[in-house]
């Protein structure tokens, strides 16, 4: 799947009116399908990671599923655990660092701007229409910046400048 297949099918899963799947789902499953993991539809170990976990504002799902996403590949593609960490680890901050300098924060509260644990809150936040532009472009950002990791050249690049960059 190309780059811009996976941001029209995160579009397509994020943007359904039934609001199956959060962001962290979103991010999650869509970058599956890219790196080509098993079970790449099942979302359900990015569920409670919306909305900054649970709900509570804390780090973004986009950023959060993609993590998860990117661990899952790191543990196919490097057969020593400690070091898959230490990859995805790794990449997961540089995606941090970018996802900060461009949004200003990593934090769902600080991005949205509102307060979503309550149910009344987060239908607030659904009417607001927040979800549709602004976190639907922070999934495209995780997406766009990992998914190039599915073609081994690229990951083995990444982890080389990441490998030069680490104390």
């Amino acid at each position: 799947m190309s780059e811009i297949g996976a941001i029209d099918e995160a579009r397509r899963l994020f943007l359904d009116e039934e609001h199956v799947h959060g962001c962290a789902e979103t991010a999650f499953v869509v970058l599956k399908m890219v790196y080509g993991l098993p079970d790449a539809a099942d979302s359900s170990a990015a569920m409670a990671i919306n909305g900054g976990v649970a709900h509570r504002g804390g780090i973004c799902g986009a950023v959060a599923g993609a993590a998860m996403a990117v661990g899952l590949l790191a543990t196919e593609r490097i057969a020593d655990h400690v070091e898959a960490k230490q990859a995805a680890r790794r990449i997961t901050g540089r995606l941090m660092d970018a996802f900060e300098r461009e949004y200003g924060s990593s934090d769902c509260l600080e991005l949205i701007g509102m307060e979503i644990r309550t149910e009344d809150g987060h239908q607030a936040f659904l009417d607001s229409d927040i979800w549709r532009d602004r976190c639907m472009r922070q999934i495209e950002f995780a997406i766009a910046r990992l998914a190039p990791l599915a073609d081994r050249e690229t990951w083995e690049r990444e982890l080389r400048a990441n490998a030069e960059r680490t104390p």
